[in-house]
């Protein structure tokens, strides 16, 4: 730690949660005030980010910040994700360190502190990772699946490791400050500002008053969209695949020309010739789709559609007072 104590920004993205919101509040102040009390961190501030709720959560949104001085709201438009709406909140966010966490109570506000003690002047990014991880088993299954895309569009070890639960430098923001796109991954976005990350192991508990926002499904379209998003590795896996077809289709002309050379007759049989048309026809289609997702997204950004945009902020909250790059209007 500094001689100067630093400030922080506690970002938190808001689905379905007025039950959990009070008393993750009440821990999550406690926890502040007591890293403050130990001049670990200065003043601080919670963002929470209401990503179209469908109960009470942005009513419970404005008590919150009508109790609290320290509570900011930002509500948005309707539901666009969760890294969406994290980085809405990162970009209002006006302190000098970013802290990032659910809102279901997985992540113990109690824990911040070995967040903060884990970042040296080294290191830019901390991820807090569960020491031991509560998912059922098809979460865990499309979470691996989702880690291994995140790594292949980071190109980093530490996408293993990475969750919700982190804590950076607000100034790495301005590395995807221009960023306009629907598609959002906040750690890929963090690797376009640095390479010094570091993991620590924390406790995360089972979720109690609420199910998942992230099916199954969600995280596998999360995980396809970030390697068409970030990543060039559908397309490599495409030429790879029409590389292999290719060589064995010339295997194959090499036998049928041979064996007419050798034995004095061909391959007889219609079904031989329809398998290696549908194979090749197939092959074709597959990359096709590959590379039409690509275009689709290619699409989207010239269309410069915004990964979010602001319905209304908790009284009190000055659209003037906001960074430039908050405007919703124009785009994040």
């Amino acid at each position: 730690m500094g001689a100067t104590p630093r400030t922080l920004s506690v970002v938190i993205p808001v689905c379905n949660s007025e039950e959990t919101l009070a008393p993750l509040l009440v821990r999550l102040e406690d926890a502040l005030s007591a890293l403050r009390s130990a001049d670990a961190i200065g003043v601080y501030e919670v963002l929470l980010v209401d990503d179209g709720s469908r109960d009470a959560s942005w009513k419970t949104v404005e008590k919150l910040a009508a109790e609290h001085a320290a509570v900011r709201g930002i509500r948005l438009m309707r539901n666009y994700g969760q890294h969406n709406a994290l980085l809405c909140g990162i970009r209002a966010a006006k302190h000098e360190l970013v802290v990032t966490m659910d809102d279901d109570l997985q992540h113990p506000p109690e824990e911040i502190a070995r967040l903060l003690e884990a970042m040296t002047d080294d290191d830019d990014v901390v991820y807090g990772s569960p020491r031991i991880d509560a998912h059922g088993l098809w979460r865990k299954l499309a979470s691996t699946t989702t880690k291994l895309a995140l790594k292949k569009a980071m190109g980093a070890e530490i996408a293993e490791k990475t969750s919700a639960f982190r804590a950076f430098r607000t100034r790495l923001r301005d590395a995807f400050a221009d960023y306009r796109s629907p598609h959002v991954s906040i750690d890929i976005l963090l690797t376009w500002a640095t390479t010094r990350f570091v993991v620590v192991d924390v406790t995360h508990v089972p979720r109690r008053h609420c199910t998942s926002n992230y099916s199954f499904g969600k995280l596998l379209t999360h995980a396809l969209n970030m390697l068409t998003g970030f990543s060039t590795l559908p397309l490599q896996l495409a030429s790879w695949i029409g590389f292999a077809l290719t060589a064995f289709g010339v295997v194959v002309l090499v036998y049928v020309l041979g064996r007419y050379l050798l034995a004095g007759s061909t391959v007889p049989g219609f079904p031989f010739l329809a398998s290696l048309i549908a194979l090749f026809s197939g092959a074709q289609l597959f990359a096709l789709g590959i590379i039409g997702e690509y275009l689709a997204r290619m699409h989207f950004r010239m269309m410069s559609q915004p990964a979010y945009a602001i319905r209304s902020r908790t009284h009190g909250e000055d659209e003037a007072e906001a960074p430039e790059r908050e405007r919703a209007t124009d785009g994040p």
